[in-house]
């Protein structure tokens, strides 16, 4: 062992205990993700909670004023969220990952908070992430329901070169008409 170098182990105790709840907190939004078959999942977010409980801890321990545990906490939110940044994906006219990427700044901010002794803000962020994921769902898939086709507002050239707009024909059926003007 190093000279001079001693464990304390009540402070091992102490910050293991403060890890451990970051990761349990940060399970049931892996569970959501992993269960919605999204990209980050089970092994993600524990990561990201416990790795920002890790750095606020190091970083309070051995930091000598709260600019520079700021700096810290700064440096946390930026890190998180260029790693949340990475589950938005955008093709096809649609952007998808974005309640994947809020969770996972949340996930980080849990660590945080749980490093810090606020258990009751990681537990009300922890609750209110997973209950978003998990029931905001149903009402999002009900407001898609009455969102017209956005087709309708569309124009697209004609095999001609003319400007042409979705109709609606007698039968219901959908069908291209041409609105006169050369589409450019």
């Amino acid at each position: 062992m190093i000279s001079g170098a001693e464990i304390e182990w009540p402070l091992v105790w102490h910050n293991l205990t403060h890890l451990l709840i970051a990761w349990v907190l940060a399970m049931p939004i892996a569970f959501d993700r992993e269960r919605s078959s999204r990209g980050a999942g089970l092994r993600t977010f524990p990561l990201v909670a416990v790795a920002a409980c890790g750095y606020t801890l190091a970083g309070i321990a051995v930091l000598d004023t709260t600019g520079a545990e700021a700096r810290v906490v700064q440096g946390l939110i930026t890190g998180i969220g260029f790693i949340g940044g990475g589950a938005i994906l955008k093709g096809g006219g649609t952007v998808h990952g974005t309640a994947t990427a809020a969770s996972i700044w949340n996930t980080g901010l849990i660590g945080m908070a749980v490093a810090f002794g606020r258990f009751e803000i990681a537990l009300l962020i922890s609750l209110i992430n997973f209950v978003t994921l998990r029931y905001v769902r149903v009402f999002e898939e009900d407001a898609d329901e009455h969102v017209p086709d956005k087709s309708r507002f569309c124009a697209t050239p004609s095999q001609s070169g003319r400007a042409a707009t979705p109709v609606l024909t007698d039968g219901g059926q959908q069908a291209w008409a041409e609105t006169g003007s050369r589409a450019s």
